[in-house]
Formats: C-alpha cells, structure tokens, sequence
C-alpha cells in the first residue's frame, strides 16, 4: 500500500487542519500598498500604511502560532 500524502486521502478519523477566514492578508497587503504610495505623496500614507502593516503581521504571527499550538502533538 503506498502512503503519498499528494494522492491517498488520510486515514479515517484523521482531522485536517485548515486555517480560518480572516482578513489579515488582505489589510496587509492594503497597508503596504498604502505606504508605497505615500513615499511618492505624503509621509503620512507612509506612516499609516507603516503601522497598519505592521499591526497585521504581528496579528498574523500570533493567530498562526494559536493555531499551531493548537494542533495534535504527532502534526
């Protein structure tokens, strides 16, 4: 019997995980663009899409590492 994760469906009973809806990547990626386009306008799109960015990555990495510290020991 052969074990390829990319073609058998995993053993019954076997859960998987799949990450929750959210809007994280969506706002990162709203706040970079908003701090590109304050480097060719003003430093206060700058600013702002600075701090937007940042807040949602360190929001990102702590719900991932939840959601990892979630997971069964043998994952």
């Amino acid at each position: 019997m052969s074990t390829d994760p990319q073609r058998d469906p995993p053993p019954v009973g076997e859960e998987i995980h799949l990450p929750g809806n959210s809007l994280i990547p969506v706002l990162t990626a709203v706040g970079i663009t908003v701090a590109l386009v304050g480097v060719t306008t003003t430093w206060l799109f700058t600013i702002a899409g600075g701090i937007l960015t940042i807040v949602c990555i360190v929001r990102w990495v702590r719900d991932t590492r939840r959601d990892v510290s979630e997971l069964p020991l043998q994952h």
